[in-house]
């Protein structure tokens, strides 16, 4: 009769503990492609731009760069006096606190009403299309809305001719020229909000809501002291992110308006594009430093305030 016989267990096989050196070292490989990237198309840029700011550089100068000068904080003090950046500082400071919170607003009105299931098409539906803005060409989006726009034959002043409303040049009258803008730049950015946000709304948990309206809060209350709180996060990106890049609001004016009428859209990247257009290489990139710094310091300082509340 054959004897069964077991198997004395196998010890576990010991954990390899790599080093801290070792794993770093992994990190960095996968790292490196972006790193490099990072290094040639944005850090290097932003560095020679900085030490340009320092120089009377200009276009005609490339081929010879020995007849670069240093010239210090020259241009810098240059930027106080020049009246057109002046007026593009101000453009863009009101593009900025006007904008950014309709395009929150807006972002946020449409998320509430999707996550309520208000709508009665599919909710799908509606995130295409108010995404579907924010992946289009801006370039294609400012054209679009340059006809629309047009005085006689453009659509909205049609409109307004059916109630008896005799519509302005919108982008021609240095009134309306920049709220144009503003208007048209929020209609395609607040897609993107509006998913972050409902993403957020999807996420919290139905619990709150429900123990909230037990002890009698109503609806705006709820939101108030549940939806809200909850988003803060949410919102703070969302504010930072928006504000970044509508600091840098460029292909609006360039497209449609030129920066006019009388430079009432002109704004702070549309003026560093034209003095690089002359070949002011030099005045361009202290501009562009000043700008670069005024955002990162916008960033850091909503960030601050954002994490106090």
């Amino acid at each position: 009769m054959a004897v069964l016989t077991r198997r004395a267990p196998r010890a576990p096989a010991p954990i390899r503990i790599r080093s801290p050196l070792r794993q770093a070292g992994i990190a960095w490989i996968f790292i490196l492609p972006f790193v490099v990237l990072f290094a040639v198309f944005y850090l290097g840029p932003l560095l020679v731009g900085i030490g340009m700011s320092f120089t009377d550089m200009r276009s005609t100068d490339v081929a010879d760069p020995l007849a670069v000068d240093l010239v210090g904080i020259d241009n810098y003090l240059r930027l106080m006096d020049d009246g057109a950046m002046r007026r593009a500082a101000l453009n863009t400071v009101v593009f900025v606190v006007t904008a950014l919170p309709l395009t929150i607003g807006l972002g946020l009105a449409a998320a509430v009403l999707l996550n309520t299931g208000i709508a009665r098409l599919p909710a799908a539906f509606f995130r295409l299309g108010y995404y579907l803005p924010n992946i289009t060409s801006i370039i294609g989006i400012a054209v679009a809305w340059k006809f629309l726009l047009e005085p006689e034959a453009g659509l909205v002043n049609r409109l307004l001719e059916l109630v008896g409303v005799q519509g302005p040049d919108w982008l021609q009258n240095e009134a309306t020229a920049l709220p144009s803008i503003i208007v048209m730049t929020a209609w395609r950015s607040f897609g993107f909000t509006m998913v972050v946000l409902l993403a957020a709304l999807q996420s919290i948990p139905r619990e709150l809501h429900e123990a909230a309206e037990v002890d009698g809060a109503g609806r705006w209350a709820r939101f108030r002291s549940v939806t809200v709180p909850s988003l803060r996060p949410v919102l703070l990106f969302c504010t930072v992110y928006s504000s970044v890049g509508f600091m840098q609001f460029l292909e609006e004016p360039l497209v449609m308006t030129r920066g006019g009428p009388l430079n009432s859209t002109l704004s702070a990247s549309l003026a560093i594009f034209n003095q690089f257009g002359v070949g002011n290489y030099g005045y361009a990139g202290a501009a562009s430093t000043v700008l670069f710094t005024v955002i990162v310091a916008l960033a850091v300082l909503q960030l601050r305030l954002g994490r106090r509340r």
